[in-house]
């Protein structure tokens, strides 16, 4: 079906969707489902006036949405995660340590590692973010730190963590596109991988010098370390979380468990009526604190149901864009004329950034670069490994600047703060395709094909 639209009418569908998101998102600042539903509705009525029929875009488009399927399930899981985990103390409990523990001028820096850490240990992003994301957010806010400035931090741990695990579904996905050995695909990875880590955290440490907290902060802070109660069986969640990665749980289960077991832990002091409500409508504290009420209600599976639509609105406009063959027909014609390393290598990051803003899901702007320049790689004599850590540092970490993004959607919704807030701050993200294009250029850190 997809020889009916031409690369002409392609690249025109292409720009015109590029053109719809950025004005309507950034231009007039409308959140993205309606702009991404008006390019839908474009792409399959264009379709249809060049012969596919409905049936074959609806096809296409229901495909896009069940590649994301796992993904959306996860969110509900996570929104009912974190309701209980509010619940229980576990959140509260971590927000209490980080402020006895944490001082601004260290904040930054420690946020960033300890998100590092847990993200390595987890694989997963989203759960990183979700849960000691939330409680560093919730310190950082009080200290006076900028949101945008600590979400971006925070994010830019998470993501390092989850690409450079060997639990993470997004690097074992681009070993697996690449056929690369896992291990060796993260051994590559360290050549661009370090040195944004390491930018990142200079910056980080940069930004805290001199940074105190302000004095109304200061006093909200003091006002607000009796009403968190700290608990020590908030431990048992968050050994729970690291046992279940570190057995190589997969992630839904691993999520279920934790669930089950939070809910067993919550059920010994509350209802079934009232767990049924946690679960759904989030977590609502009893304090009349204006600080307590905005750090700790949230969460429920309810709260995740508008980045839920969002999502499966871009999925289905990725399910048409590449179903439908028209991201192969804008492409095919640039890779064909590609003849160096460095312009595949520039090209392949540039087509992973361009999947992750066109189809919203990082899986699909992970899989798209590795199938179309799999073959230009070889061509040129590089190693597969080369390849590997190319859609690594494109397709994998740049869904999280892309505002109706899988990713991205869900960091701001879990973070509570607006995507295009957070993008410039999110370093390591930013400096991976930085760090690719120095290593094409250069030749630093760039694996050969073995003859």
């Amino acid at each position: 079906m997809d020889n009916k639209l031409n690369t002409g009418t392609s690249v025109a569908l292409v720009v015109a969707t590029v053109m719809i998101l950025a004005i309507g998102v950034i231009g007039f600042g409308l959140a993205p489902i309606a702009p991404i539903l008006l390019v839908i509705g474009m792409i399959m009525v264009v379709a249809r006036f060049r012969g596919i029929s409905w049936k074959d875009s609806q096809t296409a488009l229901i495909k896009g949405v069940e590649s994301g399927l796992t993904p959306l399930f996860l969110f509900l899981l996570i929104g009912a995660l974190i309701a209980l985990w509010l619940a229980i103390g576990v959140i509260p409990t971590m927000i209490w340590v980080g402020f006895k523990v944490l001082t601004p001028a260290f904040f930054l820096p420690t946020a960033f590692i300890t998100t590092s850490i847990i993200g390595t240990l987890i694989g997963s992003a989203f759960t990183t973010l979700s849960t000691v994301g939330v409680a560093l957010m919730g310190v950082g806010t009080l200290m006076g730190i900028n949101p945008a400035i600590v979400a971006g931090i925070v994010l830019s741990g998470a993501i390092f963590g989850d690409k450079n695990s060997p639990l993470s579904d997004s690097t074992n996905l681009a070993s697996a596109i690449s056929e690369t050995d896992l291990f060796a695909h993260i051994k590559n990875l360290m050549w661009t991988t370090v040195p944004a880590w390491s930018l990142t955290f200079i910056v980080t440490i940069v930004m805290s010098l001199g940074h105190q907290t302000h004095a109304d902060a200061a006093r909200k802070i003091t006002a607000l370390l009796p009403l968190l109660q700290p608990t020590w069986w908030a431990i048992v969640p968050l050994v729970l979380l690291v046992a279940t990665a570190w057995f190589k749980l997969p992630a839904i289960p691993a999520l279920m468990i934790n669930v089950l077991v939070s809910s067993v832990m919550f059920l010994t002091q509350h209802n079934l009526k009232a767990w049924a409500d946690l679960l759904v409508n989030g977590f609502h504290t009893t304090s009349t604190n204006a600080t307590l009420m905005s750090l700790l209600n949230r969460g429920g599976m309810s709260a995740m149901m508008g980045t839920i639509m969002m999502i499966m609105l871009a999925l289905a406009l990725g399910g048409l864009l590449s179903g439908l063959g028209i991201l192969n027909r804008v492409m095919a014609p640039i890779v064909s004329h590609l003849q160096t390393q460095r312009s595949i290598i520039l090209a392949t990051l540039l087509t992973g950034i361009g999947a992750n803003f066109l189809v919203g899901e990082q899986y699909l702007a992970t899989i798209l670069p590795g199938q179309l320049f799999k073959e230009s790689f070889k061509k040129v004599k590089l190693s597969a490994l080369a390849l590997g850590r190319t859609i690594e540092d494109s397709g994998t970490v740049m869904n999280y600047l892309v505002p109706w993004g899988v990713a991205g959607g869900f960091a701001a919704q879990t973070l509570g703060v607006p995507v295009i807030e957070f993008a410039p701050f999110t370093l390591f993200a930013l400096l991976s395709p930085v760090m690719s294009v120095l290593s094409a250029v250069t030749g630093v850190g760039l694996k050969q094909k073995e003859q």
